[in-house]
């Protein structure tokens, strides 16, 4: 499922000029988000720590270190999921993230996860 979420953000940036203004920006972020989100469960599952999965993402993110030793890895996993966290949501005097940021951070998720791996 969380691949899908990544291909279907990767469709949404490549075709962002036909989109409505301001949303796009937006369901990418949300689909990036979720890839992530999905990845870090499957960490806490594949460590013995089901527990951790009914804790809210925040919890999550922070706990890491409890199953990852590497502190920058840990470090731009957390910076990964801040930055979409609040990509995802409307602010009243700000810009949604343009095409190349969210392709960035589209990148780092994938090189994030691929070191996971």
């Amino acid at each position: 499922m969380s691949s899908r979420n990544l291909s279907t953000a990767r469709t949404l940036l490549a075709g962002s000029d036909w989109g409505p203004k301001g949303i796009w920006p937006r369901a990418v972020a949300i689909l990036t988000r979720q890839h992530l989100e999905s990845a870090v469960d499957r960490l806490w599952s594949a460590n013995g720590m089901p527990e951790v999965l009914s804790a809210s993402f925040r919890c999550k993110f922070l706990c890491l270190p409890l199953v990852l030793k590497d502190p920058e890895l840990v470090a731009d996993i957390r910076a990964a999921w801040f930055f979409l966290t609040r990509a995802c949501h409307h602010h009243q005097y700000e810009l949604a993230p343009v095409a190349a940021e969210l392709d960035t951070w589209i990148s780092k998720v994938e090189h994030l996860l691929r070191t996971l791996e």
